[in-house]
């Protein structure tokens, strides 16, 4: 199902743009005029992200954030902040009111994309990182003691490899992307041939048990990353973007 967000901008243009633009990307949008009608709307329908103006008609961005962050049902909800002010008290105050992310107009629709699927995977990753125990295929993973069993069996792994597996287990069944791997386990900013990466999938496959041309754990999808299988291979072979 297409994640819902929710864009509050009082000017239409920009309104609309917004709304065809991630349509286009694959969500479900509403679009509203003012923070009462956004407000109201997240009442009744919670979204996945929601967009908010900073100068609104009436009541203004600052203070809807403010509103959602009192409360608990809205607490954690995603917020992007669009403001025509580009001062940095602005976005202090932007963020200090709640705002996970802001945009300074003009903004390209195209950045504003990707700071939505940004936020939304580091929401996902912050629900996922609650789970004190991973579990699937007869792999635990404790992330607070670090330990790792298979079939009940203690396996020895080191830092990174127990990182690479603990990210990918807390995204079952969907692609991790290399560079987002590397950034996570080697740093944000970390710029190194993906040999390393590679390298650590292929030691921790190993420890695993794993076999690298039908795995059970890990798939490799060419070109773009990596991929936790959260149910047993299935029979007939798998598509021909994987191995």
């Amino acid at each position: 199902m297409a994640e819902t967000i929710y864009i509050i901008e009082d000017d239409e243009n920009i309104r609309e743009l917004v709304k065809v633009s991630l349509t286009s990307f694959g969500y479900q949008v509403g679009a509203f005029e003012t923070a009462e009608e956004g407000l109201e709307a997240i009442a009744k329908s919670l979204p996945a992200l929601v967009v908010f103006d900073l100068m609104l008609p009436k009541m203004d961005g600052i203070t809807a954030i403010k509103k959602l962050r009192d409360e608990p049902r809205t607490r954690d909800l995603p917020i992007i902040l669009l403001t025509a002010k580009d001062s940095e008290i602005d976005k202090v105050n932007g963020l200090d009111a709640g705002a996970d992310d802001y945009m300074t107009k003009p903004f390209g629709i195209l950045e504003l994309t990707a700071r939505i699927r940004s936020l939304l995977r580091r929401t996902a990753r912050s629900a996922a990182q609650v789970q004190t125990v991973l579990s699937a295929n007869g792999l635990v993973v404790n992330t607070e003691t670090r330990e790792v069993l298979k079939d009940g069996e203690l396996i020895e792994l080191t830092l990174k490899e127990f990182e690479l597996l603990k990210i990918l287990m807390q995204n079952p069944n969907k692609v991790v992307e290399r560079d987002e791997l590397l950034n996570l386990v080697w740093g944000y900013n970390y710029v190194g041939e993906t040999r390393t990466l590679d390298m650590h999938i292929r030691t921790l496959r190993q420890k695993l048990g794993d076999d690298a041309e039908n795995p059970k754990y890990i798939k490799t999808v060419r070109g773009v990353g990596y991929r936790f299988r959260a149910q047993p291979a299935a029979e007939g072979g798998v598509p021909a973007a994987e191995s």
